[in-house]
């Protein structure tokens, strides 16, 4: 069995789903869209904003289980359009430090509620 993580830091989830599901040793967070968490509307149109968004959101789930970007093990980033990349790059690069965590990305052929990226991770307990 596992937890599940919720904050209202983040945005509330939009289906059958749990922000997070603590396992103990591992945090599983769920994908985060660009959802600002009081309003649950989109924070912009571009990237960079939603960008900056996902990972707020992702820190905040993180903080709920009193962990940090530092105990990210494992990153998927979906995105509705691959030219976005190294935009997406930039900012996702500007919430880590090394040792980075590992990490897929692929373009995906559409995004809930029309997102432009979705990141969801996997989180070691230290």
């Amino acid at each position: 069995m596992f937890t599940p993580i919720s904050t209202k830091q983040a945005p509330a989830a939009i289906g059958p789903y749990s922000q997070a599901a603590d396992l103990g040793n591992l945090l599983i967070i769920s994908g985060q869209i660009p959802l600002d968490p009081e309003t649950m509307e989109f924070v912009s149109d571009e990237v960079e904003q939603q960008t900056h968004q996902v990972m707020k959101n992702l820190g905040a789930i993180l903080n709920e289980a009193g962990l940090s970007f530092k105990n990210l093990a494992k990153t998927t980033i979906y995105l509705d359009d691959m030219n976005d990349f190294s935009v997406v790059n930039e900012v996702y690069a500007g919430y880590l430090s090394e040792p980075y965590p590992a990490r897929a990305a692929v373009e995906v052929g559409k995004l809930p509620k029309g997102a432009k990226v979705e990141i969801e991770a996997i989180a070691v307990k230290e």
